[in-house]
């Protein structure tokens, strides 16, 4: 069977989006939620079963095959389960939701560091820097373009809830948790996200957890 080890789920915003993909595959699998910032994390990094990605979660062991990374993870798992399950099955549409998976991956840096994820809390309306301003504004873009090219009003980026949304899933909290300005169509895709079962059972989860760590917990 396969296991992921994940970190504290009211703040771990790469663990959501890898225990989403497993999720989303649709095979059994066992979850370990480990504390990344407690006092025995140094020590339980350095364990065997998280020394292949050098303590970085989320960490998939399937057997004796570790995989880490999210994007590794989904397209671990599309091989195992089926590329249908995470990837559309038109060319264009393909490439785009991997170029715009790669670029959440990869980017938008700005508007982590400054919005930080909590998916336990509502924070008080604030300015961001012009720089957030723009990561912003590029992923309400990819996102229109998506809906409008390959997805539907009342959907997902490219129909069905797949690898892009899985992807983009943090980024609909940071938005609607720090009450950011964004038009009607990303609020209502953010709803649509926060509605759908996984999502919802990751953040019972979180409710759930008693772990609170107060950097991540403070108003800017």
């Amino acid at each position: 069977m396969l296991k992921i080890i994940v970190g504290n789920k009211a703040y771990s915003s790469w663990s959501l989006r890898g225990w989403l993909a497993v999720k989303q595959s649709g095979l059994p699998f066992e979850e370990e939620v480990v504390s990344l910032y407690d006092a025995a994390w140094p020590a339980r990094r350095e364990q065997p079963d998280l020394a292949p990605s050098a303590g970085k979660v989320p960490l998939l062991w399937d057997g004796d095959i570790a995989v880490w990374e999210s994007l590794a993870i989904i397209d671990y798992l599309a091989d195992k389960a089926g590329a249908e399950r995470f990837w559309p099955a038109d060319p264009a549409a393909r490439a785009f939701a991997r170029s715009i998976s790669s670029e959440m991956h990869a980017g938008f840096v700005d508007l982590r560091q400054e919005c930080s994820t909590n998916f336990r809390r509502t924070f008080a309306p604030r300015p961001i820097s012009a720089n957030a301003q723009a990561n912003v504004d590029r992923i309400l873009h990819v996102w229109e373009a998506a809906l409008t090219r390959f997805g539907r009003e009342d959907g997902f980026l490219f129909g069905d809830f797949g690898a892009a949304d899985i992807m983009y899933a943090p980024v609909t909290t940071r938005f609607t948790s720090y009450q950011l300005p964004v038009p009607e169509f990303a609020r209502a895709y953010c709803q649509r996200v926060q509605a759908h079962p996984f999502f919802r059972e990751w953040l019972d989860g979180a409710q759930a957890e008693t772990w609170r760590i107060e950097k991540f917990e403070q108003e800017a």
